[in-house]
């Protein structure tokens, strides 16, 4: 059965077709139909030797790649440079409670990295070179409704824990359209649900073009109240306010 699977599952590395170069695309294929997609560009932030150095480790283009599809958890395992770097991203599909009802979202919900200190092309003459494993804690990131896929332009933040005397290693995300989970057609994406920040930019974009449609259309408003305003005030008969005028009326 597990030879069938693998014989069944297709992993593709589709970089090539990015205009960005420094973005990497992914698909994982089962039984012909796309499971899983995967867009982003995404950079390491490693500190080494005492924190007085760090390197700073693009996702190389042409990655190897696994992946692992399931009904609630997926899987992404990228490897560059001989594996000299291992990036795998873990994705959990799950249900809660709300007042409208019970709803399903999927989620980041775990990362780690493994990177080799001993590695001349980032690594300049690291002390005590070898291996080291950073991973995150408790993560929820990437928070998506179920059947949607996420898109976020903005760059992320995300920080791992590292092997490495408890170094912080930053993990860099941008342009990232993803989605682990309900894949509608082969290579589709589905609705993108995008992220807070990306709404937030977009609302600060579409803002002053809307206050000032609102500003144009109150200007419009108050000059026609007031051109018919002049008309009906000219059309009016003046009655005098000196009573003494009254004799000569008539």
């Amino acid at each position: 059965a597990a030879a069938r699977l693998a014989a069944e599952q297709e992993v593709e590395n589709l970089s090539g077709l990015s205009p960005n170069p420094e973005k990497d695309i992914f698909v994982v294929r089962e039984n012909r139909t796309t499971c899983l997609m995967a867009e982003f560009a995404a950079k390491f932030i490693v500190p080494y030797d005492l924190i007085t150095e760090q390197a700073d480790i693009p996702l190389s283009r042409g990655a190897e790649m696994k992946g692992k599809c399931g009904t609630n958890e997926s899987e992404l395992e990228l490897s560059w440079l001989e594996q000299a770097y291992t990036l795998k991203l873990f994705f959990l599909k799950e249900g809660h409670n709300t007042s409208r009802g019970p709803e399903a979202f999927w989620r980041l919900s775990r990362i780690q990295f493994t990177y080799d200190t001993s590695e001349r092309t980032y690594f300049k003459d690291a002390v005590s070179p070898g291996k080291h494993t950073a991973s995150s804690h408790w993560l929820s990131a990437l928070v998506t409704p179920a059947g949607k896929s996420y898109e976020c332009q903005a760059q992320q933040t995300i920080s791992l824990i590292s092997s490495d005397h408890q170094k912080s290693v930053q993990l860099l995300l941008s342009e990232v359209r993803l989605q682990p989970f309900d894949i509608p057609a082969d290579f589709v994406f589905s609705e993108e649900h995008k992220c807070p920040v990306d709404q937030r930019e977009q609302l600060e974009e579409t803002l002053p073009l809307i206050l000032g449609l609102i500003l144009g259309l109150v200007i419009v408003i108050t000059l026609g109240i007031y051109h018919i305003h002049l008309k009906l005030t000219a059309s009016q008969v003046q009655i005098p306010r000196d009573r003494s005028q009254y004799k000569h009326m008539g």
